[in-house]
């Protein structure tokens, strides 16, 4: 074999990618089939095999041309994919690199759901403002749903499960086929006339035209019309409908709606006792300190009670009276003592005290003293005091003292 002869893989490779450029066919073809293996990727790009009875064909829309796919893709669907087949060299394989993909057949339901969205967008249905919030405590729910079926059965299931004590009102309504819309649209007016708290209008997944019931216009009306909030819960959580879009929340699936309708009742119940502890030991808390403060109010109210004060005023008279006898007691002992001084000064310089031993006092009829021989005359009457008794005499004469000489003394 001539070395001539030998090529590597990349050199085959680039090879076969060039016929395949080359070839006017392959640059712009349109396949149709049914997508199965689909894979959204972290990086935007969209892997999945296109196939039919008789083989399978890779295929890959890159997040450039994500722009012009209108609906969720996913496995199962009947698609036309218009791009071209060329090699990834690096894996030596071929596959479809799509510029665009439309449902196969569905198209024409396709144009009716965007014309309507469009529709019922401009006329605010959509809009924020008129969406209700979901009641936190929902006693009474109302379903409007096929009565067999998973729907129902999962909502029932996670209803019960959340909230033993729920009470659920179902509508059975046809939710595919002739007249569906109409029913669907009958069950959400009688269910908010019925005055439940809240409304739960689905069904399970399928195709487009298993959904159709809530494209229509007649439920987006009741719907926007329906006093009671209402959660959308139709399909898959890719599956998108008019529903969704006016109603109050929508809800990925059947199961989410009953969860995000229905409180879970055990962990209010656990919430509630949380509480209650908490508040029983709030309220003994305050109850202790108000006692306290009773206690202390007793005390300071005890100090301002008549009794207590005419108590503190009678001991205080008590104890002043007590004083004042001491007082009066020790004043009557000095007065007593200084008294008894006095009596004894008096004593030692009265006159009677001075009587006697053959002294006397003498004085005229008048009572004057006479202190002097020169004030009597010769007949006077006069009065001499003795120690026992008085004397009345007539002077019959006087006689002065001599002075003695200086030259004596």
């Amino acid at each position: 074999m001539r070395s001539s002869n030998i090529y590597t893989v990349a050199q085959v490779n680039g090879y076969i990618k060039g016929m395949f450029v080359q070839d006017f066919l392959l640059s712009g073809l349109c396949v149709q089939g049914e997508a199965s293996n689909v894979k959204y990727h972290s990086s935007g790009h969209i892997y999945f095999t296109l196939k039919d009875e008789s083989g399978s064909l890779a295929a890959v829309m890159f997040a450039g041309s994500r722009k012009g796919l209108s609906f969720p893709l996913r496995d199962g669907q009947r698609i036309l994919v218009t791009g071209q087949i060329n090699v990834y060299e690096r894996d030596g394989r071929y596959q479809l690199y799509a510029k665009e993909i439309r449902p196969d057949g569905l198209g024409e339901l396709y144009q009716r759901f965007e014309q309507l969205k469009t529709e019922l967008e401009e006329r605010g249905m959509f809009a924020a403002q008129y969406k209700q919030p979901i009641p936190t405590f929902v006693h009474r729910l109302g379903v409007v749903t096929a009565p067999t079926g998973a729907a129902i059965r999962d909502i029932i299931t996670v209803a019960r499960r959340r909230n033993p004590y729920i009470e659920i009102l179902l509508y059975p309504a046809l939710v595919q086929g002739e007249g569906a819309a109409h029913s669907v649209a009958c069950g959400i007016r009688e269910l908010s006339r019925r005055g439940v708290d809240c409304i739960i209008a689905g069904r399970g997944g399928g195709s487009l035209e298993d959904l159709w019931a809530f494209n229509e216009e007649e439920v987006a009306q009741a719907i926007f019309d329906c006093e009671t909030p209402l959660i959308s819960a139709v399909g898959h959580e890719t599956d998108t409908t008019i529903a969704d879009y006016v109603a109050d929340l929508r809800a990925p699936t059947p199961s989410a709606a009953a969860e995000l309708a229905v409180y879970d009742y055990y962990d209010f119940m656990d919430s509630l006792r949380e509480k209650q502890a908490f508040l029983n030991r709030r309220m003994q808390d305050r109850l202790s300190d108000e006692r306290d403060r009773v206690k202390r109010l007793e005390l300071s109210l005890r100090l301002y009670r008549p009794e207590y004060r005419i108590a503190n005023l009678r001991q205080t008279l008590s104890d002043n009276q007590e004083r004042l006898r001491a007082a009066m007691e020790r004043r009557l002992e000095r007065e007593r003592h200084q008294l008894n001084l006095a009596a004894a000064r008096l004593d030692s310089l009265s006159p009677l005290k001075r009587l006697g031993g053959g002294y006397g006092f003498v004085a005229d009829t008048s009572g004057a003293a006479v202190e002097s021989v020169q004030s009597v005359q010769t007949g006077q009457m006069l009065r001499i005091t003795l120690a026992d008794g008085r004397l009345f005499a007539q002077v019959t004469g006087s006689e002065g003292l001599k002075e003695p000489e200086e030259g004596s003394r």
